[in-house]
């Protein structure tokens, strides 16, 4: 599946947020969702392309991928 297909169960809006406050966002948001579901978190920070592989490896959810289009990028999470 290309990951341009991913349907996401949650979308997390964090344009216009710095670090670490997108990293934040997506670690209470991802709380209220269930096992496997799919969040796609939506940011223009560049630091989002290694802070959320790290933080998914740190706290074991699956980091899918990320999607830049134009500034802004768009990752993509399943909840362990």
């Amino acid at each position: 599946m290309d990951i341009k297909d991913i349907q996401p169960d949650e979308v997390l809006d964090c344009v216009g947020l710095a670090c670490p406050m997108p990293i934040l966002k997506t670690s209470n948001k991802i709380k209220e969702m269930k096992p496997g579901q799919v969040l796609e978190v939506r940011s223009d920070d560049d630091g989002i392309e290694k802070d959320m592989p790290a933080w998914c490896k740190r706290t074991g959810h699956e980091y899918l991928g990320l999607v830049k289009e134009n500034e802004e990028y768009r990752v993509f999470i399943r909840k362990k």
